[in-house]
């Protein structure tokens, strides 16, 4: 089993996001052993944002592109592999601004390649990454999840989505909000994630 875990928190060891998947990562050993993890901290070794040279480079004779943009459309390379291998992926996903961190944003843009996570047919887009299991870890500051400010959330809703393209269907979120209401709130939110990391109600793939 590969298990690919991604942390983007910005906040670094003050970060729930980490803590928590950190946590999973290390559910997930303790029952599979044996498990191979890869992980990718995209804040301490942050992936450009996707330009317009990324795209024209895939088009372009190796001479007429830049060295500096050649060696990130290699290391997308190596970010579309990671993922395309991995049997369980782990996304650390603080809520910024209603939405998710642009670094993980970066990331999607890479995983999201015509011809290797999805492709489009006669019959519409068909997602090819099928059979994965992807476990996010959601922090937020408010409670988003049900109730008015639901539909402020772009954060889990556009992962659902995106990784709906990609085929993925078996998505399931350990969720940690309210986070910035009060200490008290803080720390029931935690101590509910962890409960939940450790009590084994993960459905982890095998």
């Amino acid at each position: 089993m590969n298990v690919l875990h991604i942390d983007s928190g910005i906040l670094g060891d003050h970060s729930v996001s980490r803590r928590l998947t950190a946590a999973v990562v290390g559910q997930i050993k303790a029952e599979q052993p044996g498990a191979a993890v890869t992980y990718r901290d995209l804040v301490a070794n942050p992936l450009p944002h996707l330009s317009g040279a990324h795209l024209m480079a895939a088009n372009a004779k190796p001479e007429e592109v830049d060295a500096q943009v050649a060696a990130e459309v290699e290391e997308s390379k190596v970010v579309l592999d990671e993922f395309l291998a991995a049997d369980t992926i782990v996304l650390g996903v603080p809520m910024y601004n209603f939405s998710l961190p642009s670094q993980l944003k970066a990331w999607v843009d890479r995983v999201a390649v015509a011809g290797k996570t999805f492709r489009y047919t006669a019959d519409g887009p068909e997602g090819l990454a099928k059979g994965k299991k992807v476990i996010i870890v959601s922090t937020r500051g408010g409670h988003y999840s049900a109730g008015p400010a639901a539909v402020m959330d772009h954060q889990e809703s556009y992962l659902k989505i995106v990784l709906g393209f990609f085929g993925i269907t078996d998505v399931e979120i350990v969720r940690a909000e309210g986070l910035n209401l009060s200490a008290d709130s803080k720390i029931a939110a935690i101590s509910e994630a962890e409960r939940a990391i450790s009590g084994n109600t993960l459905k982890l793939a095998s």
